[in-house]
């Protein structure tokens, strides 16, 4: 009897044979590995690294309890709280002026030397970290609030544009020359054919999108941009670590219930 030769095990033998393009791969990144190792000198760690290791792992299982309950601008819910609408204002401006941005630097709308000269804006903005941003505009505003929205206005803008345009060039045109077809006006077409295909799209962008503002919040307000981060640094500084945990603590509570509240949206915006 002649043995049946399986359709997929015949496929699977004419499969091309790849072995070498794997292992070059591989060695290309152990020689990167070990190229960019040399550039990195260990000296141990610091006499006082396990004095602070230690403090901060204290101050989170002992936290300055007064501090989480205070009202007052020196307490932590009030310092949370200035955070989180610095984040909230960055967000919600940047992805507004992101909008017009991400539209002229979509191909499949705008001529390519357009689309190149915005797509070149938004990579500038991306370039420069946000740290330097804030320092910039602390020049400007001064230290505060203020100086963190605007830092996160303009950050958010590189990223949420990024994603944006991402959505505007898989929008199914089809739908718009339906609409065109049926009479309907440029408003019509961007209301009932361009906005419901982008929607979600642009939500959980500006979902994302917070939650990173959130983090960075805390780290420009080390710099001086308001937040909490200024006070953390300070407490970490004078080794304060009860005040550490309190922030610290503080801080865990209200990531939490940012990715709770987060999840649920999203999960909302993928069932439509």
């Amino acid at each position: 009897m002649e043995k049946t030769i399986n359709p997929i095990e015949e496929m699977y033998e004419r499969k091309p044979q790849r072995w070498w393009i794997y292992t070059l791969i591989v060695l290309v990144v152990v020689a990167l590995l070990g190229w960019s190792g040399n550039a990195i000198e260990y000296k141990g760690l610091a006499s006082k690294g396990s004095d602070v290791a230690y403090g901060i792992v204290y101050g989170i299982t002992h936290p300055d309890v007064s501090m989480l309950v205070d009202m007052t601008k020196d307490g932590v819910l009030y310092m949370l709280f200035e955070t989180v609408c610095i984040a909230i204002l960055g967000t919600i401006i940047g992805g507004i002026l992101a909008i017009p941005i991400s539209f002229l630097a979509s191909e499949n709308i705008m001529p390519k030397w357009a689309a190149f000269i915005a797509r070149a804006f938004i990579l500038l903005i991306r370039t420069i970290p946000s740290l330097v941003w804030a320092l910039v505009w602390i020049r400007v505003t001064g230290p505060g609030a203020f100086c963190g929205v605007v830092t996160q206005s303009i950050c958010s803008i590189g990223m949420i544009s990024k994603m944006y345009i991402n959505a505007i060039e898989d929008l199914d045109t089809r739908i718009l020359e339906s609409l065109d077809a049926a009479g309907c006006t440029t408003f019509q077409k961007i209301r009932y054919g361009i906005l419901p295909q982008l929607y979600a799209n642009f939500v959980s962008t500006l979902i994302y999108r917070f939650d990173i503002n959130i983090k960075d919040a805390t780290t420009l307000g080390i710099v001086g941009a308001g937040g909490v981060g200024a006070a953390l640094i300070q407490c970490i500084n004078s080794r304060r670590w009860s005040m550490v945990g309190a922030f610290l603590c503080g801080m865990i509570v209200l990531m939490l219930l940012i990715e709770l509240f987060s999840t649920k949206v999203r999960k909302k915006l993928a069932r439509g």
